[in-house]
């Protein structure tokens, strides 16, 4: 596809947007209350294929634009609300995972994003893999998928910040 092609794609296309769904009781999350209405979000990536990380790029790209549900992502952990962690917890990213978590104030949320980081992806035998982000850190949400879709990704973040 050419570039031109492509833009032309995209200016057809426009925003994608769906009406406000909150989940049972309002939140996704019985810790979203507390966040007032925003959430900063910081990436981790514990050992993913990257399919993921394209999905969470095209999430906070032009056409889905998650910043204007008030979902934002952040540098640095000491600055998040909520951590978006995708792939499986390999072996050398468990602490890095343990002391990231540990670095974000409280009340942090952390969210596995992709079927590696939920438990049931494609490396879940691997031999240089420790398991989910359950097995290493509590999770409080799940969005399940492979890669899961920048729709499903604003969705759940929807359900944090109550827009």
């Amino acid at each position: 596809m050419s570039l031109v092609k492509l833009f032309q794609k995209i200016r057809s296309t426009g925003r994608i947007a769906e009406p406000s769904q909150p989940g049972p009781g309002g939140l996704a999350c019985p810790k979203a209350a507390q966040l007032g209405g925003s959430v900063q979000l910081r990436h981790i990536d514990t050992g993913s294929c990257n399919g993921c990380e394209i999905e969470i790029g095209s999430a906070f790209g032009p056409v889905y634009d998650a910043e204007r549900y008030g979902a934002r992502l952040v540098a640095s952990p000491r600055h998040a609300d909520a951590l978006l962690v995708t792939g499986a917890v390999t072996h050398n990213m468990a602490q890095p995972l343990c002391r990231t978590v540990a670095a974000a104030p409280h009340p942090r949320i952390v969210i596995a994003v992709g079927d590696c980081a939920c438990g049931d992806g494609v490396f879940a035998d691997a031999y240089g893999v420790r398991g989910p982000v359950s097995g290493t850190v509590p999770v409080d949400l799940r969005i399940p998928g492979c890669p899961p879709e920048p729709t499903t990704i604003i969705r759940a973040l929807r359900g944090l910040t109550g827009r």
